[in-house]
């Protein structure tokens, strides 16, 4: 039989998988919910001047990494890359520049054109969060402690989670100038990336992976002492806040993340099952220029990668998320059994058990094979003497034995069964 992959970058995800999908977003909902926030929904395209100009025309991810093209119109427009500049285009449409805060979270796929690789895709799924419209500490550290809580809730502890800060827009000169100068000493020695990064984004040179670029990193000046009084304030009360709510961090000079919009607070996780150079979510406060607008509007938030997620839970050891409630297979012997069963399905599935059934005409030594197949922890067997008694006779799949049911206490039976 001929087999068709997907194109390099993407996956299929079935049912195995999709329950540990589902489990997180299902977390994340619930944890974000809890701290005010509200679902939001973004196009998976938008016209590609939102990310140029919200991202920055020399950051790596429009140079590079964009699926862009043009329609019918003749417009540019670009999957997506990442979620925050499509979801501050949203909130351009609502009354966040007139200081009204505005807290959002979203779940979904994004694009870039990376080489394919463990926890990276071409086409890969954020979960991510939002709190635009204001700008405070405090608001920072309340972001962090929810990132904390929320990876927590998918069962991993164990996190670092790095802390740093880019400082405000106005300390940014003396800052890049100073780098500058260092690197372009060492330039020579380091990486083709970074060479590049030496004009077009000198930050970027601090977080590269390359064991020769980190060496010179590690003695570079400390760019933090040319920032103004209020910035480093601002990052004193971000700490403060955190040390008070207990969420454990280290400060990390290095971190700046590889967007131009952050300003002040960048934060950075990792989980020791996918390695230090393995970030499994990130974020920051940032300034983004709304489109039409004048002045930039100020946000702070976070994306988590949900395939490094997942491959974070297993490197744990964490055992993919189960099928919850009751859940019965049908077997039904004979034509008349086989459409009873399809009403006692609907009856059960109405009641809240999980059913699947065989509606085909085959053996019983069959449909049992199908029952095992399932994975469901009982098969409710059928046939016309079962149903003359109105009865059915429900089987363990464990041991093997067998219990005579009434058909009326069925769905209770299934359910009390399913919690032992």
């Amino acid at each position: 039989m001929a087999t068709f992959a997907p194109p390099p970058g993407t996956a299929d995800i079935f049912e195995e998988e999709a329950r540990d999908w589902r489990f997180l977003e299902s977390v994340a909902r619930e944890t974000f919910t809890r701290y005010g926030y509200g679902e939001l929904r973004t196009p998976v395209f938008e016209y590609t001047e939102v990310f140029q100009k919200g991202l920055g025309d020399e950051t790596e991810v429009v140079q590079k990494e964009m699926y862009t093209f043009t329609d019918r119109g003749g417009r540019s427009l670009t999957l997506r890359p990442e979620g925050t500049a499509g979801v501050m285009r949203a909130l351009s449409n609502t009354d966040v520049m007139n200081g009204v805060e505005q807290r959002v979270f979203y779940l979904g796929p994004m694009f870039r054109g990376e080489r394919p690789a463990a926890g990276r895709r071409r086409q890969f799924h954020q979960i991510g969060v939002e709190n635009v419209g204001r700008c405070a500490p405090l608001l920072d550290a309340e972001c962090i402690a929810m990132l904390a809580n929320f990876l927590r809730g998918v069962g991993l502890d164990g996190f670092t989670i790095d802390v740093n800060t880019r400082g405000a827009i106005a300390d940014r000169a003396p800052a890049v100038e100073k780098l500058r100068d260092y690197f372009a000493s060492h330039i020579n020695d380091m990486c083709d990336d970074c060479r590049a990064r030496l004009e077009r984004n000198v930050w970027r040179i601090l977080d590269c992976k390359q064991e020769k670029c980190r060496a010179i990193v590690a003695d570079a000046p400390d760019y933090l002492a040319s920032f103004g009084e209020a910035s480093r304030l601002y990052f004193d009360e971000v700490r403060r806040a955190l040390d008070r709510l207990k969420v454990p961090y280290q400060v990390n000079r290095n971190l700046v993340r590889g967007l131009d919009y952050y300003v002040h607070t960048v934060f950075e996780v990792t989980h020791p099952a996918l390695g230090a150079q393995t970030a499994i979510s990130g974020g920051g406060r940032y300034e983004l220029y709304l489109p039409g607008e004048k002045r930039p509007v100020p946000g702070v938030g976070f994306a988590a990668g949900v395939e490094r997620l997942l491959l974070c839970r297993e490197a744990a050891g964490i055992k993919a998320s189960g099928d919850f409630g009751a859940k019965a297979f049908l077997i039904g012997l004979g034509a008349e059994a086989r459409l009873a069963n399809l009403e006692l399905a609907e009856t059960l599935r109405n009641a809240g058990v999980k059913v699947e059934l065989e509606l085909e005409e085959r053996s019983f030594k069959a449909q049992l094979r199908s029952a095992n197949r399932s994975g469901a922890p009982l098969a409710v067997v059928r046939g016309e003497s079962e149903m003359e008694k109105h009865i059915a006779i429900v089987k363990n799949m464990a041991d093997g034995s067998q219990t005579e049911v009434p058909d009326l206490e069925l769905a209770n039976f299934i359910k009390q069964a399913s919690l032992k």
